[in-house]
C-alpha cells in the first residue's frame, strides 16, 4: 500500500532540486566567462586601431556648435500703419538693388497726405490774412504817431500864446500851467505810442517768423508723407537673398512692423552655442577653429551674450575667411574653441579608448603583446590628447580603440 509524501518532503525534493539547477547555471556561467577570458587573451590586429605617440601642437579645446548666418542681415519694416497688397517675391528669392519686392495699400497715406494738404492751403491762407492785419495794424499805428504829433505842435503853440497873453494880463497863471500840462501828457501819449510801433514791428517779425516756422513744419511732414507713400512700393535697397517675408496679402500692419528680411550671401559668420559651465572660460578675442565640409576654418570670438538661457552660453563667432565658398546660411557646424595651447607636446590621437580622465590605462604595442600602462593626461580636444605622465615616447604605438573587453587583463598577444 503507498504512503502519502508528506509536506515536508516535497519542500526538501524541490529544494534539492533548485540548488542542482543553481549549481548547474553557476557552473555553465563561469564557464563561459573562463572561456572568454582565456580566449581574450589572444586577439586580431584588425580588431584595434592604433596611433603613434608623436610631439606637436596641443591646442585644449571647447566643443561647441554653430549655425552659419549671413553676416549682414536688413529688414525693412512698414512706413506706415497699412495693409499688404501684393507681395511679387517669396522667400529665399534672390533679388538686385531696386526689385520690387510687395506693394502697400496706399489709401491710408494718401488720405492723410491730401488732410495735411488742406491744412497747409488754410495755414498759408491765415498767414496772409494775419500779415494784412498786422500791416493794417502798424499802418494805423503810425497815423495815429502822426497825429498825435500834429496836436503837439498845435499845443505847443497855444502855450506860448497863453504865456504872452499872461504878461498882458489876458490869461491867468492857473490857464497857463494847465495848458502845460496838456502838453506834458501828449507828450507822453507820442511816446507811448511810438513805443507800442516800436513793439508792434518786432512782434509782427517773431509771429511772421513763427507762422513760417510752422508752414515749415507742415511742409516736412508731406515730404515725409510723401517719401512714406513712394515707400508703400517696398524695393531691396541692396542686392541679396531674402530670408523672411510677410506674404499675408489684405493683413493690416502697423508702422515700423518688419516687412521683409534681406541678406547678404557674400559673407557670413556664426551663432554659436555651448554648455554654460564654461561660461567663465569664454572671453571676447579667443580663436576658434570651424569644421565645414571637411575643411577648418579659423575665427575667433567677436561678442558674448551676458544672458544664460537653457544652460547654454551663446556668442557670436567672426570668420576670417568670411566669404569662403563651402560657407552655407543655416548650416550647422561643429566649432572648436582654443582655450590653452602648447608647441611641441607629447601627443596621441583621441580614439574611444580615451574616457575623459586625467589619469587611465592604455595598452602598449611592444611586439606581439598589448602592455596595459598609466596614463596621465592633459590638455586635450577633439582631436588629439596630451601625454603628460608614464612611460611612453615618442614613436610608442597605442591602441586608440575601444579596449573595454581587455581592461581585466594586464597584457594580450595580438595575433596579425
Amino acid at each position: 500500500m503507498d504512503r502519502a509524501i508528506s509536506t515536508s518532503q516535497q519542500r526538501k525534493n524541490r529544494f534539492s532540486i533548485f540548488l542542482k539547477w543553481l549549481l548547474l547555471t553557476g557552473i555553465l556561467i563561469g564557464g563561459y566567462f573562463a572561456i572568454q577570458y582565456f580566449l581574450r587573451q589572444e586577439a586580431n590586429q584588425k580588431d584595434f586601431r592604433t596611433a603613434r605617440v608623436e610631439r606637436g601642437l596641443m591646442e585644449n579645446t571647447i566643443t561647441a556648435m554653430g549655425t552659419i548666418v549671413p553676416a549682414f542681415e536688413q529688414q525693412l519694416n512698414a512706413p506706415i500703419s497699412t495693409e499688404i497688397e501684393n507681395v511679387y517675391l517669396k522667400t529665399g528669392a534672390v533679388v538686385r538693388k531696386g526689385n520690387k519686392i510687395m506693394d502697400l495699400a496706399q489709401e491710408f497715406i494718401t488720405l492723410e497726405y491730401e488732410s495735411l494738404k488742406d491744412q497747409l492751403e488754410v495755414r498759408k491762407n491765415n498767414i496772409d490774412r494775419l500779415n494784412l492785419e498786422f500791416e493794417k495794424q502798424l499802418k494805423d499805428l503810425d497815423y495815429d504817431d502822426q497825429i498825435k504829433a500834429l496836436q503837439i505842435e498845435g499845443l505847443e503853440a497855444k502855450y506860448t500864446d497863453i504865456q504872452h497873453l499872461k504878461k498882458i494880463g489876458g490869461a491867468t497863471q492857473e490857464e497857463v500851467e494847465q495848458f502845460k500840462l496838456n502838453l506834458q501828457i501828449s507828450r507822453l501819449e507820442k511816446k507811448k505810442l511810438e513805443n507800442e510801433l516800436e513793439y508792434r514791428k518786432k512782434a509782427v517779425k517773431g509771429d511772421g517768423r513763427n507762422l513760417e516756422l510752422e508752414v515749415m513744419i507742415q511742409e516736412k511732414k508731406m515730404q515725409e508723407l510723401q517719401q512714406k507713400l513712394q515707400q508703400t512700393g517696398v524695393h531691396a535697397p541692396r542686392s541679396g537673398v531674402i530670408t523672411w517675408v510677410n506674404e499675408n496679402i489684405g493683413r493690416k500692419v502697423n508702422e515700423g512692423e518688419p516687412l521683409v528680411r534681406l541678406a547678404d550671401l557674400n559673407s557670413f559668420r556664426i551663432e554659436a552655442s555651448c554648455s554654460d559651465r564654461y561660461a567663465n572660460l569664454l572671453r571676447v578675442g579667443m580663436p576658434v577653429k570651424v569644421d565645414v565640409n571637411a575643411t577648418t576654418l579659423a575665427g575667433k570670438i567677436s561678442s558674448i551674450l551676458p544672458s544664460v538661457e537653457n544652460n547654454t552660453v551663446e556668442f557670436l563667432i567672426e570668420l576670417n575667411n568670411a566669404k569662403h565658398k563651402n560657407l552655407r546660411p543655416n548650416m550647422r557646424v561643429e566649432i572648436s574653441i582654443i582655450e590653452a595651447r602648447k608647441e611641441m607636446a607629447l601627443r596621441i590621437k583621441n580614439g574611444a579608448a580615451f574616457n575623459g580622465a586625467k589619469v587611465q590605462d592604455v595598452f602598449v604595442m611592444v611586439g606581439e603583446q598589448a602592455i596595459k600602462k598609466t596614463l596621465e593626461l592633459g590638455l586635450t580636444n577633439r582631436n588629439y590628447i596630451e601625454i603628460v605622465g608614464g612611460d611612453l615616447k615618442e614613436g610608442d604605438q597605442v591602441i586608440v580603440s575601444d579596449i573595454k573587453p581587455y581592461e581585466h587583463l594586464d597584457q594580450f598577444k595580438i595575433i596579425p
